[in-house]
C-alpha cells in the first residue's frame, strides 16, 4: 500500500504534501528532523491521506497535489474528504 499524505505545521500552519509506503513511520521521520524542508517547521499533525494500491498513481497524485501550492486548495480538500486515520 503506497500512501500521499498532507501534513500541517503546527508551528506556522504551512502545508507538506509527500508519499510514502509507510506512513508511521514517515511522520515520525518528520517529527523527527528527518528532513529538509520539514526539519524547521515541527511538530507536524496528518491532517489527509490518501491510500493506492499502485506506487505510480500515488506519485501521480502526490504531483498533481504540490502542483496546486494553493492553500485554499488543500484546505477544501481536507474539510471535503475527510480520509485521516
Amino acid at each position: 500500500m503506497f500512501y500521499v499524505y498532507l501534513l500541517q505545521s503546527e508551528k506556522d500552519g504551512s502545508f507538506y504534501i509527500g508519499y510514502t509506503s509507510n506512513l508511521e513511520l514517515r511522520i515520525k521521520e518528520h517529527n523527527n528532523g528527518k528532513g529538509r524542508y520539514t526539519n524547521k517547521k515541527t511538530p507536524w499533525s496528518l491532517v489527509y491521506v490518501e491510500r493506492f494500491a499502485i506506487k505510480s498513481d500515488a506519485l501521480r497524485r502526490e504531483r498533481f497535489l504540490k502542483r496546486q501550492k494553493n492553500r485554499a486548495f488543500y484546505e477544501k480538500l481536507i474539510r471535503g474528504r475527510s480520509s485521516v486515520g
